[in-house]
């Protein structure tokens, strides 16, 4: 991940109440009825009880409070999950299965037929964790998290976008790409490693800004004809890479939480939740590659010059895009054999305020409210700060 502090420390926000929240709440009662598989395991009916009605059981209860440290850090997951939960119902809104832009969704299919499938269940996870993460807070008797006085940024006016406040900014990212090339390399950033973008995406759209430039009934060929149907390519595949960037930041994220983690119940749930973050990873890292690819390589944003090359002609491991894998890297030291591995796990390049920092360089947060940086950033230095002890 990228480092950069941009934004000095005060206060955070710590309201528990709001209409956001209760919404959350309903979003995801919705999301256990379209998501069959979840049912039976208590997840909506956990979110949507009480501390003291969670606390009715007895197993629950002997788990006794938290620490200041796994609080800390349940938090801070919480405000990610939060950051994650708007940024993909944008997408979702869009361009997911129940999608109300037509022609957005057709460009992210030339990526993989599948797509709109994908970003609608990946919306619901990250609901989901959201949801979880801030009841078990309260079940606990800690503070949850509620950002909803920075939903603020303004929506898309393209067709599919509800006119709501959010929390991120899709409209003109700039996307770290250098993932790519670090899980095809056998070195790890944790080790002092560092790497090149493999795409240049700068101040580009990930989802259409409105009907004008991009209209919701355009055609999808493959190669796009046209410069509106290839402004939508281009903003479809930087929605591919960005998917990707997101998601192997939590995958770092959970594993540099879990090994602060003093309750055996909150390792699990970190590790619980970060193993889905990882899974999430796998399947953007497949479908990006699609975008660097023939026959769709070769796209030039016209608005912007963006452009995604063909990676294989370039050649060797570190461009193939078919190889999605993590290559076997250094870990822990360069005397011992390599490893495949998520990386980096230590706070500087993957811990709470490395992941505030690098949303803040992907222009994520762009429009905010300086208290906005000041409490996220709060949040982020107490997770930091955590560390695992004798409970």
């Amino acid at each position: 991940m990228q480092t950069r502090n941009t934004t000095p420390s005060v206060i955070e926000h710590d309201d528990p109440s709001g209409t956001r929240d209760e919404d959350l709440q309903a979003q995801w009662r919705r999301v256990v009825g379209r998501r069959s598989f979840l049912k039976g395991l208590g997840l909506a009916g956990a979110a949507a009880l009480p501390g003291s009605a969670l606390l009715a059981d007895p197993a629950f209860a002997d788990s006794g409070p938290l620490t200041a440290g796994d609080a800390a850090i349940l938090r801070l997951l919480a405000a990610i999950e939060l950051i994650e939960s708007d940024l993909w119902t944008q997408y979702n809104e869009l361009g997911g299965v129940n999608g109300g832009n037509s022609a957005y969704m057709a460009a992210l299919s030339n990526l993989d037929s599948d797509m709109p499938q994908y970003i609608a269940d990946n919306t619901d996870d990250e609901l989901s964790h959201a949801a979880f993460l801030n009841a078990y807070l309260r079940s606990k008797g800690a503070q949850p998290v509620n950002l909803d006085e920075f939903r603020t940024l303004p929506s898309s006016k393209a067709t599919g976008a509800r006119q709501i406040g959010r929390l991120t900014n899709l409209q003109t990212l700039d996307v770290d790409t250098s993932w790519y090339v670090r899980y095809r390399s056998t070195k790890n950033p944790d080790l002092g490693a560092t790497f090149p973008q493999a795409v240049n995406i700068q101040r580009e759209p990930a989802i259409p800004l409105n009907d004008a430039e991009t209209p919701p009934g355009l055609p999808a060929p493959v190669p796009p004809v046209g410069a509106q149907e290839t402004r939508m390519q281009a903003i479809a595949n930087t929605a591919g890479f960005h998917f990707a960037y997101i998601e192997q930041g939590g995958s770092s994220l959970y594993s540099v939480m879990a090994l602060k983690a003093t309750s055996l119940e909150v390792l699990r749930i970190v590790v619980s939740i970060g193993g889905v973050e990882t899974n999430h990873f796998s399947l953007w890292h497949d479908k990006a590659g699609n975008a660097v690819a023939q026959p769709l390589a070769g796209v030039t944003d016209p608005k912007t010059g963006v452009t995604f090359p063909d990676l294989n002609a370039k050649g060797g491991e570190l461009n193939q895009t078919n190889l999605i894998l993590p290559e076997p890297c250094q870990f822990l030291h360069r005397s011992l054999p390599a490893c495949s591995i998520v990386r980096p796990t230590l706070d500087d390049l993957g811990g709470a305020v490395a992941t505030i920092n690098s949303f803040t360089a992907d222009r994520l947060f762009e429009g905010q409210s300086p208290k906005f940086f000041q409490t996220v950033h709060k949040l982020a230095r107490a997770a930091d700060d955590a560390s695992r002890s004798a409970a």
